[in-house]
């Protein structure tokens, strides 16, 4: 009897009962744009009407080693929302809205079980984000990933007012920095926090840590939050400058990103409320707080930049959404990021 791929550790019958859940989780995320159904060789999007200038805005990101951490809890339908949220909030701080959302999956052998509670955290962020699951990859690789291991990346593309891309170069010191509240740790810094918590303090995921009113589990897994739907109508009435997605690099790696050359800003802590799980990692690993504002997103998850009258605009506007505006520091006359 002769070699069967099978034998060699791909299942392409599990496969394809996978694709063939996938595609009814992805069609929920369908609007009048989607040309082309799931397992086409390519996706089809027609670019919506009305832009005068529209330009394409991509980005590419993963979610880590908060996957480990999903593996251990045995929960897996968080961080595909995590993925799709990450990336829209990075195309947000260009000004953009997404469209649609490509996903790479990627596992030793393949459980049904697990990519479809994969995907089913992608087709829910798509939907609350309104852009299409349009496409990806589902890749069964023996040998590559240790038994219950995946992979997951994602691609966005959205669009945007050539005339409304942010940055925009009239950032000047005296310009006002505010900041949302993140939802925990998000999508960065988790090798560190593995190796505190679960190597060096022996913990699990199923511990309760009366500091999180969680368990550990649980609160390592809450999803990265998406700004789309409360920055995206502030936007066309001029009144944000630039935006700031606190991700891998902290603040003083995102800040800059940003600003015009010369410029700086102050952030002042005191102007928003630690986060336990901050506050729990500062302390028992003995972080210094330079490495924590290096590492962590330290509970504001983005920041925005804005004139002091537009501030008030902003705060206003958001708070009447319930969202409280925290302020975070200001743009100063000399260069770098300082935590005071």
């Amino acid at each position: 009897m002769g070699w069967t791929y099978s034998a060699a550790g791909v299942d392409i019958k599990a496969a394809d009962e996978v694709k063939a859940r996938i595609k009814g989780l992805a069609r929920t995320t369908f609007g009048p744009e989607v040309l082309s159904e799931i397992g086409s060789f390519g996706g089809l999007f027609a670019v919506p009407a009305g832009l005068r200038q529209p330009v394409l805005v991509a980005s590419a990101d993963g979610v880590g080693t908060k996957l480990k951490v999903a593996v251990l809890a045995e929960k897996h339908d968080t961080v595909g929302a995590d993925l799709v949220n990450h990336c829209v909030d990075d195309i947000l701080v260009q000004g953009a809205r997404p469209l649609f959302f490509l996903d790479y999956l990627a596992m030793g052998s393949l459980n049904p079980l697990i990519v479809a509670d994969v995907v089913s955290g992608l087709a829910r962020a798509c939907r609350e984000a309104g852009c299409a699951l349009l496409g990806g990859e589902m890749a069964e690789m023996p040998d590559m990933y240790a038994a219950g291991e995946y992979d997951l990346a994602g691609t966005i593309i959205g669009i945007v007012e050539k005339d409304a891309i942010l940055p925009r170069p009239d950032i000047k010191p005296g310009d006002e920095v505010l900041g949302l509240a993140s939802n925990g740790l998000h999508t960065n810094g988790f090798s560190l926090v593995r190796r505190l918590c679960l190597d060096a303090l022996k913990m699990r995921p199923g511990d309760f840590v009366p500091e999180f009113g969680s368990t550990l589990g649980e609160e390592l897994l809450r999803t990265h939050r998406n700004y789309g739907p409360l920055v995206h109508p502030l936007l066309p009435d001029g009144l944000v400058k630039a935006m700031v997605h606190l991700t891998g690099g902290g603040y003083r790696g995102n800040i800059p990103r940003v600003l015009p050359d010369g410029l700086g800003v102050r952030i002042d802590p005191r102007g928003w409320p630690a986060q336990p799980v901050f506050t729990f990692l500062a302390e028992r690993g003995g972080i210094a707080r330079d490495e924590m504002f290096r590492t962590f997103n330290m509970g504001l998850g983005l920041l925005l930049i804005a004139a002091p009258e537009q501030a008030w605009e902003i705060r206003s506007r958001l708070e009447k959404t319930g969202e409280q505006v925290y302020t975070a520091g200001i743009v100063t006359a000399d260069a770098g990021v300082e935590i005071i």
